[in-house]
């Protein structure tokens, strides 16, 4: 018998790459089945290309691998600790008992997870150093943007997103980089000091200490609310349920002149900007719920309020952002079925959510879902979101009293550096340029391309705070810190990263890219050793899917967690509902599809005068889409 299943294997061998071959002896029939599908279509590279309900069955099939083998738990699971969800109909400061059998998933201090198993590279934290890397493979050449794909609203809007989700514990060792002869006259920084992540023991056998996230990892809009009890009493007025806010629509200052928001750390004018955005945007909730329903008292008020607008963001997001961010039928498919299900928007308004995730999408599941695991975001999630690519060395300010242009283009009045609208200079900064000219010259002006030599210059040498938002006396180099903290942190090396998360690797650099100065520079920095290749590299030099900003290698990442984000939560799923929301505030949800919808609501004029595009997240002088007559599922994606 033995012999005989050698037999009938030994194509299959042949034909599965060979560092697939133990990894798949571990899988379920089911899962052999799937994999061999998905491995024929990336031997491929296909499926991008097919026709959108394909693309939408493989990566369906991706998906299910990557919650069957890439959710790994870091931390003892409590058991026995239970609550009640009717106990908590709200999600509360600090993130716990939103998962009714484990009361810490989520929480504020709870751990990150992984996506797959750490790998130690303890001696190998400065191999190869990583200002030799960051001096020769990140820093800006010369500014490349992404066209009229993406602007600088969505730039601010992911660090929007990560002031909701992470923020790792410190140490209070801290760890000094110097850079090397060979590249010091080209550093900005000859050296800079940093706190170390610090490594918590987790009391289980198989990943002995992780790293705690000081956010709260649930879409709960922390950026705005606090990740506990704390910080939302100060961003609250304790009346109709509101958040502060100042008179110009932009966010209070205290009495030390330090902003009032739920996230302070390392902001710039473009978050800052978003954040005193959804404070107006919970504050007219408010309002409207107060109206509706005259009975309901500051803490009810408050409470269904945030529930709606972190409801908000999360689709926000969900069909818009990362439609934009991911510019294909496909993604768009996708992303809309992740909210409304393949059944689609329609059904779903006319009879509800009918049958499971694929059919009526996640939000509104009779249940959450885990997969198994407790939720948490990732370190290796955490990697994949290194964007900082996105930003570019000036903002360039728009004079909204002159006359619209064509396709409602407006002239420069000036560009402000970078520099000057970071930390408490941005906040200054902004007061002087108003919401409204912040938001429109965002809107008008292209973000950064996520590629080799376009990391910005200026963050190589960079004020960096502490949680209160106080300016810390050390400068670092934040394109080698972040080398440094993936090793640090564990997470593998571009190749093993593919292999882990099944991706096929690379085995010479003319894999990775076509482009003759990226390999000699790879050559030079790593040798001919592609397994020494660093991620944050990696996915910048990678050859990109027509009109993905991101690398496939950071996809595979964001299919799984990005569907998880909404999946895993009790308030879009078991407690979405009018009980929990609200009927006013359910409707407010379901009305709301585009961060457009959002500006218009607080700033009718803004997007009729100067937005010609669809979305809010694309140039605002660019072309809107035109109508398509062909269902998205039945599209074939343009070569």
């Amino acid at each position: 018998m033995a012999s005989l299943k050698n037999l009938l294997l030994s194509p299959l061998r042949s034909f599965i790459h060979k560092d697939f071959h133990d990894v798949v002896k571990r899988f379920t029939l089911l899962d052999k089945l799937l994999f061999l599908m998905v491995h024929f279509v990336d031997k491929l590279n296909l499926w991008h290309r097919l026709p959108v309900f394909l693309g939408l069955l493989y990566l369906g099939a991706r998906r299910h691998l990557h919650q069957e083998y890439n959710l790994i738990n870091v931390g003892k699971t409590p058991t026995g600790v239970r609550s009640n969800p009717g106990d908590y109909p709200y999600r509360t400061a600090d993130g716990k008992y939103n998962d009714p059998f484990n009361e810490g998933a989520g929480s504020e201090f709870s751990f990150f997870g992984r996506n797959m198993l750490p790998v130690d590279q303890h001696n190998e934290l400065k191999n190869p150093d990583p200002m030799v890397v960051a001096t020769k493979l990140l820093a800006r050449r010369k500014f490349v943007d992404t066209g009229k794909q993406f602007n600088m609203i969505a730039a601010s809007w992911i660090q929007f997103m990560i002031h909701d989700w992470i923020d790792h514990l410190e140490d209070t060792q801290q760890i000094e980089l110097r850079a090397p002869k060979e590249v010091a006259s080209e550093c900005p920084l000859k050296s800079f000091k940093f706190y170390k992540t610090k490594e918590i023991p987790t009391g289980f056998y198989e990943i002995k200490t992780g790293s705690l996230n000081r956010r709260t990892p649930w879409w709960d809009a922390s950026a705005i609310y606090g990740s506990d009890a704390e910080v939302l009493k100060k961003v609250r007025t304790f009346k109709d349920g509101k958040l502060k806010l100042s008179a110009d629509g932009l966010l209070e200052q205290d009495e030390n002149g330090k902003i009032v928001s739920g996230d302070v750390r390392n902001p710039w004018a473009g978050l800052l900007a978003l954040q005193a955005l959804f404070v107006q945007e919970h504050n007219v909730v408010c309002d409207a719920l107060k109206k509706e329903y005259p009975e309901l008292e500051d803490e009810d008020l408050y409470r269904h309020a945030r529930l709606v607008t972190s409801a908000v963001i999360a689709k926000v997001h969900t069909i818009d952002w990362t439609v934009e961010l991911l510019k294909t039928d496909t993604l768009l498919a996708g992303m809309r079925a992740n909210w409304y299900g393949l059944l689609g928007k329609k059904f779903k308004d006319a009879f509800g959510h009918v049958g499971g995730s694929i059919l009526g999408g996640y939000v509104g599941m009779k249940k959450p879902e885990n997969h198994g695991v407790p939720y948490s975001l990732t370190e290796e999630f955490v990697s994949v979101y290194r964007m900082h690519q996105l930003l570019p060395d000036t903002l360039q300010l728009r004079d909204i009293n002159a006359t619209p242009g064509p396709n409602k283009s407006l002239p420069l009045t000036n560009e402000i550096p970078m520099e000057n609208l970071i930390g408490g200079k941005g906040e200054e900064n902004l007061s002087r340029i108003g919401f409204t000219k912040q938001m429109v010259s965002m809107g008008h002006q292209a973000s950064g391309a996520l590629e080799l030599w376009n990391y910005p210059i200026w963050m190589r040498d960079l004020v960096v705070q502490d949680i209160d938002g106080t300016d810390r006396t050390n400068h670092i180099d934040l394109a080698a810190l972040e080398i440094y903290r993936d090793r640090e942190r564990r997470v593998a090396r571009y190749n093993e990263f593919r292999r882990r998360m099944l991706q096929i690797p690379i085995s010479k650099w003319e894999d990775l890219t076509n482009d003759e100065d990226s390999i000699k520079m790879l050559r030079e920095v790593y040798g001919d050793d592609v397994e020494e290749l660093d991620l944050l590299v990696g996915m910048s030099a990678e050859k990109k899917i027509k009109g993905f900003a991101i690398s496939e290698t950071a996809f595979f990442i964001f299919l799984i967690m990005a569907s998880r984000r909404l999946e895993g939560d009790r308030f879009f799923t078991s407690n979405y509902n009018e009980e929990t929301y609200t009927k006013k505030g359910l409707e407010w949800v379901n009305t709301t599809e585009s961060l457009k919808d959002i500006l218009d609501r607080h700033y009718p004029e803004m997007t009729e005068k100067w937005m010609n595009s669809s979305s809010a997240f694309s140039v605002w002088d660019s072309s809107p889409k035109l109508h398509n007559p062909i269902p998205v599922y039945f599209r074939v994606p343009q070569q």
